[in-house]
């Protein structure tokens, strides 16, 4: 902390493996200290001690809103309009089946070609379920901005690309969305806690995400979901769950959904993994978004021109331009598996997607230029001595 500001990065709070540098909490944020305490205390004071009485005397039941207001603050969002629980696939099904409602007209859901296959997946079962016409229409990203016409009922779109970074103008798409009288959908799952969102002054109906990436929360870590507050109150939940109703300890044998952000709940809480979520958010305190996008801007620049200057064979795969892209950076590579393996066998952690794609997340909470360049260091070796041509570094794990 310097003169009342935080000072990046914050290593000192991230329990890393020593010798490790990690270039991928866009896909698993690593672990932030303290959770594990916390943990060991929720397990034998909150849940060995107090048993059901946690609900109460623990507030566990709380937990879903005060863990999404503390979400709400780095997207962008009022108080009381983020709440969390369940899968990011859930959060989608749920975001785009209210989202289909409130535009019976209108039978076309918008979506691109970047978008994270899961969203699609829950799109195209969505329809299926319904029966009642409705078109996917997926177009190339640069093409979003022109498919957005009268037809469409809602557009669903992920503001950072999972492949490549490459980012939306979210203010611009929903502004159009706005005027083609369409619903707007954000995924945040590569934005929460990687770039500033202001999901209050674009005017989005909707916006869901998860929080194991940039924000920590561990594998398997709950997903959170915002509706805009002018709307809540007339939002018809597709999945009428027990936790989603106004009065839940009523028992009553019809569901009349809650009148704030909690009629988006459904199920009973994941106390465990909700509780280490809230512990990890606390490395949040007193950061700015604008300071982590600073950093973040910086980091991804140098990566990008060591890369380009030391690494032959490798091209960019994110956009050029910094601010159309998110806080990673890809490289294609023909033999990018085999790459991205030796390179982990050496304690450079990065990951691969399909077919050829390279990918490095650079998160300024713990990252930092000379890291960098230890990186590229070890990169250009590999790819120089051709470190990757060797058969264990082909063998494909189930995970890539």
């Amino acid at each position: 902390m310097k003169d009342g500001l935080v000072t990046l990065p914050l290593k000192d709070k991230f329990d890393l493996p020593d010798g490790v540098i990690y270039l991928d909490g866009n896909s698993l944020g690593p672990l932030p200290k303290g959770v594990t305490e916390r943990l060991g205390n929720m397990a034998t004071e909150e849940w060995g001690q107090h048993l059901i009485r946690g609900w109460n005397v623990d507030d566990w039941m709380g937990q879903p809103v005060r863990v999404g207001n503390r979400i709400a603050r780095l997207i962008g969002a009022p108080t009381g309009s983020v709440v969390m629980g369940d899968t990011l696939s859930l959060k989608v099904y749920q975001a785009l089946s209210a989202a289909l409602k409130m535009r019976p007209d209108r039978k076309v859901i918008l979506s691109d070609s970047g978008n994270f296959p899961s969203d699609l997946y829950m799109a195209q079962g969505l329809i299926a379920q319904l029966d009642q016409g409705h078109e996917l229409r997926i177009v190339a990203p640069e093409e979003v901005m022109d498919g957005l016409t009268d037809e469409i009922a809602v557009a669903m779109i992920t503001q950072v690309d999972y492949r490549t970074g490459r980012q939306h103008d979210m203010a611009a798409l929903t502004a159009r969305a706005r005027k083609a009288g369409a619903v707007m959908l954000w995924d945040l799952a590569h934005s929460a806690g990687a770039v500033p969102v202001d999901l209050a002054g674009c005017g989005c109906e909707f916006a869901v995400g998860c929080t194991y990436k940039y924000l920590n929360g561990g594998p398997g870590a709950p997903a959170f979901i915002y509706v805009r507050p002018d709307i809540i109150g007339d939002i018809t939940p597709a999945m009428a769950g027990w936790l989603g109703h106004e009065a839940p300890f009523a028992f009553e044998p019809s569901y009349r959904p809650a009148k704030d952000i909690e009629r988006m709940r459904i199920g009973t809480p994941p106390v465990i993994q909700m509780t280490a979520l809230e512990e990890a958010l606390k490395v949040w305190d007193g950061i700015d978004m604008a300071d982590i996008r600073a950093k973040s801007v910086v980091l991804c620049e140098l990566f990008i021109a060591e890369v380009e200057k030391r690494c032959a064979g490798l091209s960019l795969a994110s956009p050029r331009d910094p601010d159309t892209r998110g806080s990673q950076v890809s490289f294609a590579f023909e033999n990018g598996y085999a790459a991205m393996q030796a390179l982990i066998s050496e304690g450079v952690i990065g990951d691969f997607r399909a077919p050829n794609i390279m990918r490095f997340g650079f998160t300024p909470l713990y990252i930092d230029e000379s890291d960098v360049i230890a990186a590229v260091d070890i990169l250009q070796r590999i790819l120089t001595e051709r470190l990757w041509d060797q058969p264990q570094f082909k063998q494909k794990g189930r995970v890539t």
